[in-house]
């Protein structure tokens, strides 16, 4: 499996993904004003209401990343009609027995937490189908606003087009971050055409 490199991204604390998509806020308020009429037991009601409150809370808390929490639109609308499709099932039925009602909650908000992560990383993944610098669009959690994600795939079919992906993965640093240094001899043009892959991770990586 080819070896992600993602570049000029760092971790950031987030309230979760699923409330950046459109219907979050009609959705949830509905279900939180509804959830008196699922149960019959009383005490399930304060459960699941905190439950639904702190949902975008609780799923940054869970997810476990070492990579920023950033999804894209497409995976994020996925996601979304998984999950809002599961609570629209579970607002269908009458009134459940005690228990029964915040554990189905949290079975489907479990759920989400894995749509969720395998979303995320499934498209860090698809780097690998790539050659070189490669970008794609998402939204961040952390605030809800259009971001991107740039990597670097070491997929090439040949030393040409691995050596200029290279030279763009140089280009790239020296633009945005400006780390070019003397000691990236490693990386200069009259080593890139015998650089392995295991070498040019080790010469990242040293700087």
């Amino acid at each position: 499996m080819a070896l992600l490199l993602c570049l000029g991204l760092t971790a950031a604390l987030a309230r979760g993904c699923l409330h950046c998509h459109g219907n979050f806020s009609e959705k949830f308020s509905f279900y939180r004003h509804h959830v008196n009429l699922k149960s019959w037991w009383v005490g399930d009601i304060p459960v699941s209401g905190s439950l639904l409150t702190d949902w975008s809370q609780d799923t940054m808390k869970e997810l476990h990343l070492a990579i920023p929490a950033e999804i894209t639109r497409e995976k994020l609308n996925q996601v979304a009609n998984a999950v809002y499709k599961r609570m629209d099932q579970l607002y269908q039925g009458k009134m459940y027995f005690p228990g029964y009602f915040p554990n189905e909650l949290r079975a489907i908000f479990r759920e989400q937490v894995h749509l969720i992560q395998n979303a995320i990383i499934e498209s860090r993944i698809d780097c690998q189908r790539h050659c070189g610098i490669f970008q794609y669009e998402t939204i961040s959690c952390t605030n809800c606003t259009d971001s991107h994600v740039v990597c670097f795939g070491y997929n090439c079919e040949s030393s040409v087009q691995w050596e200029t992906a290279v030279q763009g993965l140089l280009q790239y640093i020296n633009k945005w971050h400006n780390l070019i240094s003397p000691s990236f001899t490693c990386l200069e043009p009259p080593h890139l055409a015998n650089l392995t892959l295991e070498n040019a991770s080790e010469c990242l990586m040293q700087h």
